[in-house]
């Protein structure tokens, strides 16, 4: 593993246990798998198309159904508003950047719903879903509200 940093993972698999561990941020996907350094030492990959996904946690001891899969309302954070569908039909909605640079070929990195539960990223692979779609662009520069104009009737105190 490259970098000497390493964050909290659990990889979520559809037929199997999850697996608990450390990826580096920056090397994590690798084109065989996820790589991930087991608390015992061990570095395995694990292949995109057993992974349903891979949550960034700040603690392994926490289940994952205990934070929400969708949003109950509009989302506040800038970004896109996404759903996937998953090849087990489970429904999940998160916030993706506004931004196609940083997206991986390999999936998405999103926001959960609840950015303030244990998981704080997912990671979902390509091979994971049935289908991704835009629910909404939150924040878009596009739609920047005017100022509104000073009433006629006004007077300026600090007007010159």
């Amino acid at each position: 593993m490259a970098g000497s940093t390493t964050k909290k993972a659990v990889i979520h698999r559809f037929e199997r246990a999850d697996l608990e561990g450390y990826v580096s941020p920056l090397s994590y996907l690798q084109a065989a798998g996820v790589e991930l350094l087991s608390a015992e030492g061990q570095i395995a990959a694990i292949p995109y198309s057993e992974i349903k996904s891979v949550a960034f946690v700040r603690e392994f001891e926490i289940s994952p159904e205990d934070s929400r899969k969708v949003f109950l309302t509009r989302p506040k954070m800038e970004g896109l508003w996404v759903r996937f569908v998953f090849r087990d039909g489970e429904v999940m909605e998160g916030v993706m950047p506004n931004n196609l640079l940083p997206v991986e070929q390999y999936g998405f990195t999103v926001i959960p719903p609840d950015p303030y539960s244990n998981q704080q990223r997912l990671f979902i692979p390509r091979a994971a879903l049935r289908s991704a779609e835009v629910l909404g662009v939150v924040g878009s520069p596009l739609k920047r509200r005017r100022a509104k104009a000073a009433p006629k009737e006004q007077i300026g105190l600090f007007d010159e």
